[in-house]
């Protein structure tokens, strides 16, 4: 059951309305590493959850999303309210101006409408915990860039609220994943292949113009890994003769096809 209580989580003041900035907001209302999407998440996520434990706090961060939703809808909705009347305004985002009459709308920054492709949910309490990490560290970082492009002092206010939230929801996450108990490469149930799990492909070789290097380090050398250099090259390397037998022999199907369609149909019958 949800109840909604008029006053916002925090309270959203802002100076000088910014059209251009408003659309930036858009990206944390129906983006995909926005308020909408990690409520989404987090809430079906918990109505999946047969642990009771951690049902209940996915459930305590989903519902506060949605509170966060209505945080970012609001400061958007302020900053793009020029665009109503306004023909300069408006053309800083057209679809809002006049298709959603200068309010907020389902759709990110650049006016892609909210999918639920932006959904990780897996039935895997663990795995999920996962996705809920890397959502809550992603959505900082953009709440981070917004911060850095906003001038209005309001505006930064609620948006440092926003994004510190993230940081507390990631650490209830990563304690609920460490809860658990399980080694973190226990996934699933079905062990990988022991002769294979090891080996580190070198796939990337040489060196790059930009500075691009091959080099090694603790994901590709330690107790226990094995380091295959190049493993595609072999597979790739054919000879000179390889190839043109090979082309030889696709020619020679080719002109006895043509051939054969261009024999008298009487004798192709017999």
């Amino acid at each position: 059951m949800y109840h909604h209580v008029k006053a916002l989580m925090y309270t959203v003041r802002i100076g000088q309305p910014d059209p251009q900035f408003g659309n930036m907001l858009l990206e944390q209302f129906g983006g995909a590493n926005g308020e909408l999407a990690a409520a989404m998440q987090y809430s079906i996520q918990g109505l999946n959850c047969t642990d009771p434990a951690r049902k209940d706090m996915l459930m305590d961060i989903g519902t506060e999303e949605l509170s966060h939703l209505e945080i970012i809808g609001t400061l958007a909705r302020m900053h793009l309210k020029p665009t109503r009347k306004n023909r300069t305004a408006a053309e800083a985002d057209p679809l809002i101006a006049i298709a959603g009459g200068g309010g907020v709308a389902l759709c990110n920054s650049q006016g892609a409408p909210w999918t639920a492709d932006y959904l990780k949910i897996t039935g895997e309490l663990d795995v999920d915990l996962r996705s809920d990490i890397a959502a809550e560290a992603r959505a900082k970082i953009v709440y981070e860039r917004l911060i850095n492009f906003c001038d209005d002092a309001g505006t930064k206010d609620a948006l440092q609220f926003l994004m510190t939230r993230e940081i507390t929801h990631l650490k209830a996450f990563m304690a609920a994943l460490e809860s658990l108990g399980k080694d973190p490469l226990q996934i699933g149930s079905i062990p990988p292949s022991p002769e294979i799990v090891n080996q580190y492909f070198n796939d990337s070789t040489g060196e790059g113009e930009d500075g691009d290097i091959d080099t090694r380090g603790p994901w590709n050398e330690g107790e226990g890994i094995k380091f295959v250099e190049a493993p595609s090259t072999p597979i790739a390397e054919a000879t000179e003769e390889e190839v043109r037998q090979e082309i030889q022999h696709t020619v020679g199907r080719g002109h006895r096809s043509v051939a054969s369609q261009t024999e008298p149909r009487s004798k192709r019958i017999r």
